[in-house]
């Protein structure tokens, strides 16, 4: 899977639909050539390369079945 095939298949399936717009990734501060996907499992993790805006590098994970985004449980303590 490569970043361009998780965004075709994302906006296919009608989830989050303005998570790869032009728009969004301005304001981020970023680009299609700044990611990479790795598997997680159950989900495919889209990653950034280098932080962006306010450091943000944090990942995005979506569901290999249905491409909807999943976000991942924070454990307290």
């Amino acid at each position: 899977m490569t970043p361009s095939n998780l965004k075709y298949h994302v906006e296919q399936s009608g989830n989050e639909p303005y998570f790869f717009t032009r728009s969004t990734m301005k304001f981020f501060g970023d680009s299609m050539r700044n990611y990479g996907v790795c598997s997680a499992g159950a989900t495919w993790e889209l990653y950034r390369k280098r932080a962006v805006k306010h450091g943000l590098a944090s990942s995005s994970y979506f569901d290999k079945l249905t491409f909807k985004r999943v976000f991942p449980e924070v454990k307290n303590g």
